[in-house]
């Protein structure tokens, strides 16, 4: 049984006032060290000793402490260990100090000192009393594990790694170090050392897990595969019914190429514990290496109807899949959506599985079923931002105001200093006509936008239009204007802006040049080329605004622009014709309020 950590050790306040107590038995040999190592090891041992002699020498030439001057040490190192566990570290070294002048050769005392400069941050003195400790009781292991940990604290693993090896050497049964003995060296890759102290180990304690693994570490940081191998078969030989070891046998293959082997192995895995998830994704994995995406995807379907399997790994899992849709193979697109759906029976609860699967309904074009599972993932936790997003998102592109409304209110009270969400929201007021209330909401939102000129032409574009609704024209004006100058070439503010000053019949020369703007970048699109027409239509260019109007209807069937296209008609003089377009407009919808007037007179009203 290796002994508890260190960290633990430092809070131990119990350390006895005397030398330890050595354990029977003969010191144990130590990890097997390069000839440069095993000289400076001797060399210091050497000045360790003589060190030690020396303070032997001085000890016994020194009157012996009176009865109560031990008294006195001991308490005041009762009384500096009770002030370091309180973390009051220079009241600590205060009374320990005191202690240390009336007993400078007592180990402990010395460690205690060591032990609280460490946690105080010192340690140059941390190292000279942890030393010191040593010098005075070379068989204390502790003293020697807070002098690794200080070292370790500075990078000075060399120091380190040779203060665990004369630990290893002086202290009797302390085998167990040799673990921490390999991970210095494993931390300085310094791989041959380190592995000739595990395989010290393994002679003292025989067929250890945890050996096994940082031996097979470090074959394959030395591309020795086949001696990796080989620990995870003696792993696998010494617990033939932990599947973890047969799994991990698998997945070195997997990992290494070696398929075949792989799928084998995943298999004995599979017979020890059928229906293993991990079983499943490892052959999931060779399959799709082996360009056998049926297979693989069988496989990942096991995996993902087992209970076992963790929702991160599925997360991580669908991410993946995430990255390459859509897909143009639509079995790729189904197998997401069904990991997907295996992923929410399995954590019901668990807001992270309706969140990758709204992701996965989005990019898959299943909209309105992506809404639904992000609304269903707010339930569980509607602390996320960008699942509200997405929610508005898909209300504003599907058109459903209503929806886009509540969405944006609730959300609103958690995000208050969110602008995106200020400008559905006030985007949704002006589709339900409530242009006071949208632009309240908009005014609100477009002063918390923050270096995003494109968010902020967003803002003004949609202020334009309800300024116009409201007939505060000249805000309307300004709105645009500042769009404009966010982004000169924003389609839906030339067009609309040039269509309302057609309506009012103003700066029509500037409306002109917008709309034909426009209608040069969309040469086809009806709904420009009925804006240009109109203000050609104002400006009493009739056969220009015909010309124009004639491309629209090649395709139009929207009401309105009908109708204009008979108004231009009745000023050209064929009123026939008009009344005739003002028929077919009436059919279509969406005219003005004057067209019913148009029909009964055969007359004009503008």
């Amino acid at each position: 049984m290796r002994q508890v950590a260190l960290s633990l050790l430092l809070w131990m306040g119990t350390v006895a006032l005397g030398h330890a107590q050595a354990t029977e038995g003969a010191p144990q040999p130590p990890a097997k060290l390069s000839r440069k190592e095993q000289r400076a090891l001797e060399k210091e041992q050497r000045e360790l000793d003589k060190k030690l002699a020396e303070a032997k020498a001085k000890r016994a030439a020194a009157p012996p402490l009176t009865e109560r001057e031990r008294e006195m040490s001991e308490a005041l190192f009762v009384e500096g260990v009770k002030y370091v566990l309180l973390e009051d570290y220079n009241k600590g070294l205060e009374q320990l100090l005191k202690a240390y002048a009336l007993n400078p050769d007592n180990a402990a005392v010395n460690y205690k000192i060591a032990e609280a400069n460490l946690l105080s941050g010192n340690l140059r003195d941390a190292t000279n009393y942890a030393e010191a400790s040593i010098r005075l009781d070379s068989k204390n292991a502790y003293y020697y594990l807070l002098l690794a940990q200080i070292q370790a604290s500075q990078k000075q693993y060399d120091n380190a790694t040779k203060t665990y090896a004369a630990l290893i050497k002086q202290v009797p049964n302390s085998g167990n170090y040799l673990f921490n003995l390999a991970d210095l060296y494993l931390a300085q890759n310094k791989l041959p050392e380190a592995l000739a102290t595990l395989e010290q180990a393994e002679k003292e304690f025989g067929q250890v897990d945890e050996i096994s693994f940082k031996k097979q570490q470090i074959f394959l940081k030395q591309n020795k595969l086949d001696l990796a191998l080989a620990e995870g078969e003696k792993l696998i030989k010494a617990n033939p019914t932990e599947s973890r070891y047969v799994l991990a046998q698998a997945e070195m293959y997997a990992s290494n190429n070696r398929l075949p082997d792989a799928v084998r192995v995943a298999q004995q895995a599979l017979r020890l514990d059928p229906g293993n998830p991990q079983a499943h994704m490892i052959l999931a994995q060779v399959y799709q290496q082996q360009n056998q995406p049926d297979e693989a995807a069988q496989q990942l379907k096991q995996a993902f109807a087992s209970p076992a399997l963790d929702i991160d790994e599925r997360v991580r899992i669908l991410v993946g899949y995430i990255k390459q849709l859509p897909s143009p193979k639509e079995s790729v697109n189904q197998l997401a959506r069904d990991l997907a759906a295996e992923t929410i029976k399995a954590y019901p609860k668990d807001a992270k599985s309706y969140a990758v699967a709204g992701d996965i309904q989005t990019l898959t074009d299943h909209k309105k079923d992506a809404r639904d599972t992000y609304l269903k993932a707010l339930r569980y936790d509607n602390s996320k931002f960008q699942l509200w997003q997405q929610v508005v998102l898909i209300d504003a592109e599907l058109n459903q105001t209503d929806s886009l409304l509540a969405h944006t209110d609730r959300a609103l009270e958690l995000f208050p200093n969110q602008s995106s969400l200020w400008f559905y929201n006030g985007a949704a007021h002006l589709l339900k006509k409530q242009p006071q209330k949208g632009v309240k909401a908009l005014e609100h939102g477009r002063k918390l936008v923050a270096n995003n000129p494109e968010l902020l032409g967003q803002f003004d574009a949609q202020l334009g239009d309800a300024y116009h609704e409201m007939r505060l024209y000249e805000k309307s004006d300004a709105a645009y204007e500042s769009a404009l100058n966010s982004d000169p070439n924003n389609v839906q503010v030339l067009n609309n802006y040039s269509y309302f000053l057609s309506l009012r019949g103003e700066k029509l020369d500037k409306a002109k040049q917008m709309s034909g703007k426009v209608v040069k970048q969309f040469p086809d699109n009806d709904t420009y080329l009925d804006t240009y027409a109109w203000v050609l239509y104002k400006q009493k260019d009739y056969a220009g605004a015909k010309a124009a109007l004639d491309k629209a209807m090649q395709t139009t069937k929207d009401g309105s622009i009908i109708e204009h296209y008979g108004d231009v008609l009745y000023q050209l003089g064929d009123k026939e014709k008009a009344v005739v377009e003002w028929q077919r407009a009436r059919k279509a919808g969406g005219t003005s309020d004057l067209l019913e007037r148009k029909l009964k007179d055969h007359k004009l009203y503008e």
